[in-house]
């Protein structure tokens, strides 16, 4: 009998910048999803991946003197090492740059142009850089983006639109008549009052602006705007093809779950929904729009030097322990807040004392007793039937729970079960048992019941810390690992014998913690000191005389070209106020040329001409050598007039 297939996503990450902790947590709460729904039997994949085209991957690269591919490749290996270090058990990676992603993007926005839900028309309006999104300025908050609150800047040029207003009704009526297409409720509601019902504007989808994209095949001036290229990569990813798709991709789609942070939940509601529709295809079953993770009462930000990245946890607390913190951290439906403090209570009260010191002292018990022996439960009593109840109910609300993407109430549900079997120690008093021989079936009976619950407890925490659950299997000693093993309390037998005990989790001493903390994010957020400078050695003294031989001239650039016979070499055209002159300039590596046309230089006028490459060059473009290797043209003010000398 075949696994029924499960597909659920992440959004992709945007390799602008390595991602902080609070972005960590989407990949590592999809992650605990895709591994329950394999532990009961479904077929997953589980997708992530990268968003890496855009302006402002583009502008990144430029100050970093780098190409735009070179930078997200540092960026997507930093995000890769984070899912390495998180457990990350993704099925598919893929990246906006691989190349079948780009051809198939280009082919739906030929299939969408073709058929009239793309057309051709002319933006003005209000764009935010960060955000990659454009607004009217009745959309603006204060004159600012609404959604990161930086500047906007006013854009016009001609680009591409999709037909939004046309599937207005549509898409109104399509998420009415599915109630749970958009989870939680307060996500729906908001999309439907602020968004929908109001009236959707069409969509502007592509750019003439920056080169960073996928381009238009048939208007190659034009790139593929960063919704139709990144959204599209939940069904490129798994084989679709406007031509004929792959047998993947009939397996898997449509999606079972988008798993998605609120800030782009309004892109998932709207555009995703109208461009499946357009294509012909069926809608994910369902969006889970989840909130941020704050650092206290503020949103995580380098300006604010209140970043924490994913290995900083790990560092301090370990993998699993981190996981845990994020996973049951985050209330359904608003934000949460990671603190120091908070972190290092959760990890005592709920890992150290409640979980770890029950197994603990359960196999320790079972050490001491009966030499690891386990023996039968038969000696029952009322107090039993409890914990049996209670850890089968458990399964039933960790099922219910999770499939309404409830988290951080999974994962107090499976607590509760532990703190329930610590109270069962309580009540029982095994040490007192010990004590009297006659006991001594009831206190195997009693050290059973712990133990089968301790097991309970290990295959319940498989999807959300993996390695401990591994770490208690490994104390119990037992391969009944299985999520069926769970329908009846008794999966552990008679005569097998238990491993060592083992700590799971030491208690953290706050105080010292929290000064090793904050002094290490301290310091990571302090400014870089420049490394020392080697003394800068001069060339020989010259006289006034000398220098006045050399002339400098502002001139604007009319035009430049590369020169075809090399990587290095512009061919620039200049307005210097003299009648215009050629020159040829070794910065092809760190300018483009449509970068420099406007732009006013200082050139030297005077120099003897030369030929490089074959292409004469009347002068030299002034420019400085940086520290790491990269070159910055030194532009002139644009008031000074062509041909003005400077001295």
């Amino acid at each position: 009998m075949s696994k029924k297939p499960y597909y659920i996503t992440t959004a992709i990450a945007y390799a602008s910048r390595k991602p902080h902790i609070g972005n960590t947590y989407e990949v590592v709460f999809t992650d605990a999803v895709a591994r329950y729904k394999r532990m009961q039997g479904y077929d997953v994949f589980f997708l992530t991946g990268t968003d890496e085209h855009g302006v402002k991957i583009e502008e990144l690269a430029k100050s970093e003197g780098i190409t735009p591919k070179e930078h997200v490749d540092k960026v997507v290996g930093e995000i890769q090492d984070i899912c390495k270090l998180m457990h990350i058990s993704y099925d598919g990676f893929i990246r906006t740059t691989d190349p079948r992603h780009e051809e198939v993007v280009q082919k739906i926005f030929k299939k969408l142009y073709d058929q009239g839900d793309i057309y051709k028309s002319e933006y003005e309006g209000m764009y935010c850089t960060p955000c990659e999104s454009f607004w009217t300025p009745s959309q603006l908050v204060d004159g600012k983006c609404p959604d990161c609150g930086r500047e906007v800047q006013s854009a016009k040029e001609e680009a591409y639109f999709l037909r939004l207003s046309k599937y207005q009704q549509w898409l109104e009526d399509y998420i009415e008549t599915h109630p749970d297409f958009i989870v939680p409720e307060g996500k729906k509601k908001e999309m439907m009052n602020n968004f929908i019902k109001p009236g959707l504007q069409d969509l502007c989808v592509s750019r003439t602006t920056f080169q960073w994209g996928i381009p238009v095949t048939f208007d190659p001036k034009h790139v593929i705007y960063v919704w139709v290229d990144a959204l599209s990569n939940y069904i490129t990813a798994m084989g679709y093809d406007p031509d004929g798709s792959s047998d993947q991709f009939k397996k898997y789609w449509p999606c079972d779950c988008h798993v998605i942070g609120k800030d782009i939940m309004r892109f998932h509601s709207l555009y995703w929904p109208v461009m499946l529709h357009a294509l012909g295809l069926e809608l994910p079953r369902q969006l889970f729009g989840h909130n941020w993770i704050l650092f206290g009462e503020d949103k995580m930000s380098k300006s604010r030097g209140n970043v924490i990245y994913a290995s900083d946890v790990v560092d301090a607390f370990g993998v699993d322990a981190a996981r845990y913190y994020l996973l049951s951290e985050m209330p359904y439906g608003s934000d949460g807040s990671i603190t120091y403090e908070s972190l290092i209570e959760r990890f005592n009260t709920d890992l150290a004392n409640t979980l770890g010191n029950l197994v603990n002292r359960t196999i320790a018990m079972a050490q001491k007793y009966f030499g690891g022996v386990i023996q039968p439960a038969d000696a029952a009593e009322p107090v039993d039937a409890d914990l049996r109840a209670t850890a089968l109910k458990t399964v039933e609300e960790v099922d219910r729970l999770m499939n309404q993407y409830r988290m951080a109430d999974t994962l107090d549900a499976v607590i509760s079960l532990a703190r329930r079997s610590n109270k069962y120690i309580d009540e029982t008093m095994p040490w007192v048992l010990a004590k009297d021989e006659a006991q001594k079936p009831r206190l195997g009976a009693v050290l059973y019941n712990l133990l089968e619950s301790i097991r309970f407890l290990a295959v319940l925490l498989q999807p959300f810390m993996p390695e401990t659950a591994e770490k208690i299997f490994a104390q119990l000693n037992t391969d009944c690992k299985d999520y069926a093993s769970l329908s009846a309390f008794g999966g552990l037998h008679a005569g097998d014998k238990v491993g060592e005990p083992v700590p799971l989790f030491g208690r953290i001493d706050a105080e010292q913690m929290i000064q090793q903390l904050k002094a290490k994010q301290e310091a990571a957020a302090a400014p870089a000191q420049e490394p020392a400078q080697e003394a800068i050695q001069l060339a020989p003294e010259i006289s006034i005389e000398d220098f006045a031989k050399v002339e400098l001239r502002v001139a604007k650039v009319l035009s430049a070209e590369k020169v075809k016979k090399s990587s290095k070499l512009l061919c620039i055209q200049l307005d210097d106020g003299m009648g215009g002159r050629q020159v040829v300039s070794g910065i092809a590596m760190w300018y483009k040329p449509e970068e420099l046309v406007g732009k006013k230089v200082i050139v030297v006028a005077n120099l003897k001409p030369v030929k490089l490459c074959g292409v004469e060059s009347n002068g030299m473009i002034c420019a400085a050598d940086l520290p790491d290797g990269s070159v910055r043209v030194l532009f002139a003010d644009d008031s000074m007039a062509c041909g003005a000398k400077i001295r």
